[in-house]
């Protein structure tokens, strides 16, 4: 028997904790990498999104103006940011940072995370899960750019200039305006890792390529209630959105065929 299979629950979970533990360390690293360089972080990443210039604004009024939309080019904000507690800057610096970290120290959690669960894994099923690291990290990447490039921008260019009326004016809490950016970042970084759910959903026999093209037509209603729920109420903006994830879908069913083929062929199925 091997050292692995001779390892009591305990051990393992003593194991656990020490992924754990380096994993957290890999985020705080990053997190004080970020703290260091706030006005980075804030300047040009966080509020990146709230000036006229930022490149998304003019892509998609370039883009709304081929369609006779024109949705997209008053990029002139009038509002204001605002902490109005003792600690607000300060307690956003630090969360701030920990989610910037978070994102860059992603594929040294999936690695910490891969070097627990490879052991209990046979040889023909690590080979398959090659270059696992590597794909999760750029799914994820993807998802996180697509949601400060499209998402951010959407939404903040909707809620920025919307009014129930002209005497309200909109001045923004500074916590609030950073839970929108994570929000919509993260968020899209967790749905760009569908192909590798569907993956190793169909691994173990919970869906299969059939499924997946029989309720394609609901996934489809789910995506565009999906982009309703995080993008504004206009549909060139819900489009843009719910694109994407629609071809990530594609690709599952095109990813679980795969996985069911090899099965086949390999006698596992």
């Amino acid at each position: 028997m091997s050292k692995e299979q001779e390892m009591s629950f305990l051990d393992h979970l003593e194991e656990l904790r020490w992924h754990i533990i380096r994993s957290t360390l890999g985020v705080f690293l990053a997190a004080t990498i970020a703290f260091l360089c706030k006005n980075f972080l804030f300047e040009d990443l966080i509020f990146g999104p709230t000036k006229s210039n930022f490149w998304t604004y003019d892509l998609l009024c370039k883009l709304s103006n081929m369609v006779n939309l024109n949705s997209f080019c008053d990029t002139v904000f009038d509002f204001e940011i605002q902490s109005r507690t003792m600690a607000g800057q300060f307690s956003a610096h630090i969360w701030t940072s920990i989610t910037f970290g978070f994102v860059l120290a992603f594929p040294y959690v999936l690695f910490e995370f891969w070097k627990f669960v490879s052991p209990g894994l046979y040889d023909n099923e690590k080979k398959q899960s090659k270059g696992f690291i590597f794909i999760c990290s750029l799914l994820f990447f993807l998802g996180v750019l697509f949601g400060y490039f499209v998402v951010c921008p959407l939404s903040i260019n909707f809620l920025g200039k919307y009014s129930v009326a002209n005497l309200v004016h909109n001045d923004f809490d500074l916590n609030s305006y950073i839970a929108l950016v994570r929000a919509s970042v993260l968020a899209s970084g967790l749905i760009f890792e569908l192909p590798i759910v569907i993956y190793y959903l169909t691994k173990i026999g919970l869906v299969s390529p059939e499924f997946l093209k029989r309720n394609r037509k609901y996934a489809l209603v789910i995506v565009l209630i999906f982009a309703a729920i995080i993008t504004p109420p206009d549909i060139a903006s819900q489009i843009i959105v719910a694109i994407p994830v629609i071809i990530l879908y594609q690709i599952s069913i095109s990813i679980s065929k795969f996985v069911v083929k090899n099965q086949k062929t390999d006698g596992s199925f």
